[in-house]
């Protein structure tokens, strides 16, 4: 039994401490009130993790730390920086690889599909506050200093949190019309949260992975429309009424909304093709997808759950 340190408790927080206290690790999960799931083999700690000496202590003796943290979507440029130092610091002191669940804004606007070869050209606020994480902590990795990888996966089934399906499938589900800056038609990757999982625990705990990132095995790209159908289909909804919103729409409700604001720099994502290749993660650590209708069924069950109890701001994953 080793200890495996996990900061956050957002879905992918929380659904990778269960599945290392299902595999018989010992399992602190660190976030700032000191929530998470509720389970003998899981060890809740309320603690700032931007706090360097005392994510140390915690972390000792660790052989992984899970960065599954992400502040407020607004608060990017503001927050990320002292916790991804702390982090990293943190990784250098104890000896325990440090594991990010990352993301695909680094990457800006693309013509072909992605893989982790692509370069990160984002220009984006948010996009170029990842790709200076991930260079940082490439860097200590180059030097000696640190063991460290990266998982990236695209947009979110099975969880809510900064994702385009929150947004949709409710309306979906009640027959209601969505009205949003979507290219209904364009082909774009979804990724399965249980998935996300088995990818960062199987890069934390093998070192053919360290030094380097990897996308999350996903399904072959599908349209936001056939996404929406399919779940229309097996919860025998309404077939969906979708409605794409210009863009200066999106553009005026920034104005008075942060998270619309941040929208702006995301809205590349959904109004062209976004083609995720995860081939090299399926290749080198031997992981597939979850079928896409089995991570639609538990996307749709996680949003029912979700609609009653929110999960606390700015620990989405």
């Amino acid at each position: 039994m080793s200890l495996h340190v996990i900061v956050g408790a957002g879905p992918v927080g929380t659904a990778t401490a269960r599945h290392l206290a299902e595999r018989g690790e010992q399992v602190r999960l660190v976030t700032r009130r000191g929530t998470g799931p509720v389970d003998p083999a899981i060890e809740r700690i309320a603690a700032d993790a931007a706090d360097t000496d005392r994510l140390t202590a915690l972390t000792d003796g660790a052989v992984a730390l899970y960065n599954c943290a992400n502040p407020a979507y607004h608060r990017w440029a503001t927050d990320w920086p002292p916790l991804a130092g702390a982090l990293l610091t943190t990784a250098e002191r104890t000896g325990a690889v440090l594991a990010t669940v990352g993301c695909l804004y680094g990457y800006g606007p693309v013509d072909a599909p992605m893989t982790e070869d692509t370069p990160l050209a984002a220009t984006g606020t948010k996009g170029q506050v990842r790709n200076r994480m991930w260079t940082e902590a490439l860097a200590a990795h180059r030097a000696g200093r640190a063991r460290i990888t990266e998982v990236r996966g695209s947009d979110y089934l099975g969880a809510e949190g900064n994702s385009l399906l929150p947004l949709v499938l409710p309306k979906v589900l009640a027959g209601q019309r969505v009205f949003l800056p979507v290219n209904w038609d364009a082909p774009h990757s979804w990724t399965y949260v249980g998935d996300v999982v088995r990818t960062l625990v199987a890069a934390a705990t093998d070192e053919r992975a360290w030094g380097r990132a990897w996308h999350v095995p996903s399904n072959p790209a599908v349209s936001a429309r056939e996404l929406a159908g399919r779940v229309a289909q097996l919860t025998d909804a309404p077939a969906p009424r979708l409605v794409r919103m210009p863009y200066p729409l999106l553009w005026l409700g920034g104005l008075n909304d942060p998270f619309a604001r941040e929208l702006r720099e995301t809205a590349h994502q959904f109004a062209r093709p976004f083609v995720l290749d995860s081939t090299r993660a399926t290749e080198t650590l031997g992981i597939t997808p979850t079928p896409l209708d089995e991570a639609l069924a538990d996307t749709v069950r996680v949003l029912a759950a979700t609609i009653r109890t929110p999960a606390p701001a700015g620990e989405a994953h």
